[in-house]
């Protein structure tokens, strides 16, 4: 090894070459850190608005999420009503021809307390019964099925109601079939 590399002597520092010698080196860097300092704020509140964006749009689609399974759940629960209607439709049957013998038969009290089980759960969930004698005709309600003449009801009008209609909200689950006068 040589002298000049053992030795402890510090070497010459050189000032950088970017830098002026006037003085104006600390400025110039306090304004590039400025500059620097700007450059990150507004990258900062871009990703910031962006965040915000995908915030409003997560809410948004949990929004629509929420409206798809409460739509979902409903009509499930309006395929299940519209199955239980036949069997309310026979107990009605059922209880509409009852033999006078029978009329006060304790298995008989049993069976219409399931059909007012049934007829209260209905109710529950929002379902109207449709049952239009008297009624002026309305076919988004009524399914006409007879028509005939008669003298004690007005054109157009129900005369009876063969099978009951039920709506739930603005929705015919199913439509009442009719008589109708001529």
């Amino acid at each position: 090894m040589s002298a000049e590399e053992t030795s402890p002597v510090a070497e010459e520092t050189t000032p950088p070459s970017d830098l002026p010698e006037t003085g104006a080196g600390p400025v110039q860097a306090a304004d590039a850190a400025t500059v620097a300092l700007e450059a990150a704020r507004k990258e900062a509140l871009e990703y910031k608005e962006g965040w915000l964006r995908e915030r409003a749009d997560f809410a948004n689609y949990k929004k629509r999420v929420d409206n798809q399974m409460k739509d979902l759940r409903d009509a499930a629960a309006v395929e299940s009503l519209m199955a239980l209607l036949p069997i309310i439709d026979d107990f009605e049957r059922a209880m509409a021809n009852i033999p006078a013998e029978w009329k006060e038969h304790p298995w008989l009290n049993g069976v219409g307390g399931i059909q007012r089980k049934f007829l209260r759960l209905l109710e529950e969930k929002g379902v109207a019964i449709l049952d239009p004698a008297g009624q002026p005709f309305d076919p988004s309600q009524h399914e006409a099925v007879v028509m005939e003449d008669s003298e004690t009801v007005e054109s157009g009008h129900v005369i009876e109601t063969l099978q009951k209609g039920y709506a739930r909200g603005e929705r015919i689950l199913r439509p009442a079939l009719v008589k109708i006068a001529k």
